[in-house]
């Protein structure tokens, strides 16, 4: 399969998903409010397609993240079935999957800004280009947690399912600890992949690079005369 016939099947997986959930969610305030970054990333992603493609991986892992959103909004993230029978396997004492759902919002975001200040030579590769993707996906949590605060300060009551707290808490330190361990996850396992795709999306820019760098690295030769 071709990289556009996979986007392509991506995109309509997604938008099906998206389609289907709407039809009958089990709170449909929650379900506008889980569901509105996918709605918000589907148009952007679409129209940049061609000015500013992403690597393949991170279209996959953006689609992913997508899905979980998605199934969160149906349900609500407290009731979700998966988040059940994880919660009977592992014997916890509440529904884990609104935590699958802030694991992805540090993993898959942590990736974005790292192939943003790659691509557009914010930062060389290297230690500072991973800890900025990190301060980035923390930054994003953080702004999440508080969009939660203001949606319980307007909704009251009518936030519970969007909180998804069960009771703990601790539910806002754990969520961005998640985050955390998402991002770092995220660079740990991708970074070199995302590397080599980066390089096959921009060849020109990579052997410009790389013979720059051989001029710097190899001495000029001189004439005797």
């Amino acid at each position: 399969m071709t990289r556009n016939n996979m986007l392509l099947v991506l995109g309509m997986v997604v938008l099906t998903a998206l389609v289907l959930s709407g039809i009958a969610p089990f709170d449909r305030t929650t379900w506008w409010l889980e569901v509105a970054p996918v709605m918000l990333a589907m148009p952007l992603l679409f129209a940049t397609r061609r000015s500013f493609p992403l690597t393949t991986a991170l279209y996959f892992l953006i689609a992913l993240h997508a899905l979980v959103l998605i199934l969160g909004g149906t349900y609500s993230y407290a009731r979700v079935p998966l988040g059940f029978w994880l919660q009977d396997l592992f014997e916890l004492g509440r529904n884990p999957y609104d935590k699958i759902g802030h694991f992805m919002q540090g993993f898959v975001p942590a990736l974005v800004a790292r192939e943003i200040l790659l691509r557009g030579k914010h930062v060389a590769k290297g230690r500072m280009v991973g800890f900025l993707s990190l301060c980035v996906a923390l930054a994003i949590s953080a702004c999440y947690e508080l969009i939660e605060w203001w949606a319980a300060l307007i909704l009251g009551q009518g936030a519970d399912e969007f909180l998804g707290t069960q009771g703990d808490p601790w539910d806002t330190q754990s969520d961005m600890f998640l985050a955390l361990l998402g991002a770092v996850s995220a660079l740990l396992a991708f970074s070199r992949l995302q590397d080599r795709q980066i390089d096959a999306l921009q060849p020109d820019s990579a052997v410009q690079e790389n013979v720059h760098e051989e001029c710097i690295t190899t001495p000029q030769r001189t004439s005797d005369g």
